[in-house]
């Protein structure tokens, strides 16, 4: 039973392999000897659409996206979440677009505690990759810059703070 959990928790949370393409159910994302041994193959196909459909509708590939890009307070255009592949690992170093992202998180902001997700009004969603703490009074939809760092990196900025936390692209 902690193997079926550690595999639905792993699936819902690899963004990178749901979020580049359409969901796909358990049997298809699976081998069928990984299927067999979580115990998956017990499950009638009504318990196991069940659980495909949950999986559907709680894996951050399946958040809703604002169609579009976004502008800036200057007007300069920011890159929509669909069809920009900056920030993803997938991408050779040497391929990847380094032009810095500009866009505004999504609701109250107060900082990030190591463990942080941003949410862009474009779209994309970033995680925090490193540890660091940095609290501020809450406020709302804040313009945050996204700019590469060394070695394929990307560090997240807040406008009208100095601190900064390395991010890496999870949708």
């Amino acid at each position: 039973m902690n193997k079926l959990l550690f595999t639905i928790l792993v699936l819902a949370g690899s963004s990178s392999a749901f979020g580049q393409q359409a969901f796909s159910s358990l049997e298809e994302q699976m081998t069928g000897a990984d299927f067999k041994a979580t115990g998956l193959e017990k499950l009638s196909p009504d318990e196991l659409a069940a659980l495909d459909n949950w999986l559907r509708a709680h894996s951050l590939a399946t958040l809703d996206a604002p169609a579009g890009g976004a502008t800036t307070a200057t007007g300069a255009a920011t890159a929509t979440g669909s069809g920009d592949a900056r920030g993803f690992e997938t991408q050779k170093i040497a391929d990847m677009d380094k032009t810095t992202i500009t866009s505004r998180l999504v609701g109250k902001f107060s900082g990030w505690d190591g463990q942080t997700t941003f949410k862009l009004e474009n779209g994309m969603i970033w995680q925090q990759s490193d540890k660091d703490k940095f609290y501020i009074k809450e406020i709302e939809n804040p313009v945050v810059t996204i700019e590469p760092g060394a070695f394929g990196t990307w560090k997240l900025s807040v406008e009208g703070y100095s601190s900064k936390c390395k991010v890496e692209r999870i949708q």
